[in-house]
């Protein structure tokens, strides 16, 4: 994750964070960003201080979790998710197929402190 200085475009931070991020977001009142990951993490990140961010965890989540909103109202953290079958063979209308997803699996993670 790179932190950025919006105003003056000067970097802050990179940290570490898991793999296959999908998206992002930060909690100004609580001064908790986040990573969703697809491998299965939620990075979270603390601002503290405008000069310093730090990995606060890395909370174990579901694999290919990553699509994420947050409610900066009630803190907390959505993720969702599914259980997927094996990668059909490649062919030439679909040379990189995606594994498809089991019915009747779809998941909704909800985090909170």
């Amino acid at each position: 994750m790179t932190v950025v200085n919006a105003d003056n475009g000067k970097l802050i931070a990179t940290l570490p964070i898991g793999a296959g991020t999908d998206a992002a977001a930060f909690d100004p009142e609580t001064g908790f960003a986040f990573s969703s990951n697809g491998e299965g993490t939620l990075t979270v990140v603390h601002e503290d201080s405008p000069d310093k961010f730090s990995v606060v965890e890395n909370v174990p989540t579901q694999a290919r979790a990553r699509t994420m909103a947050l409610d900066t109202k009630t803190h907390q953290v959505f993720l969702v998710s599914a259980e997927f079958g094996p990668v059909p063979a490649a062919t030439a209308q679909q040379p990189r197929p995606r594994a498809p997803m089991v019915p009747g699996t779809f998941t909704l993670l909800v985090l909170s402190r």
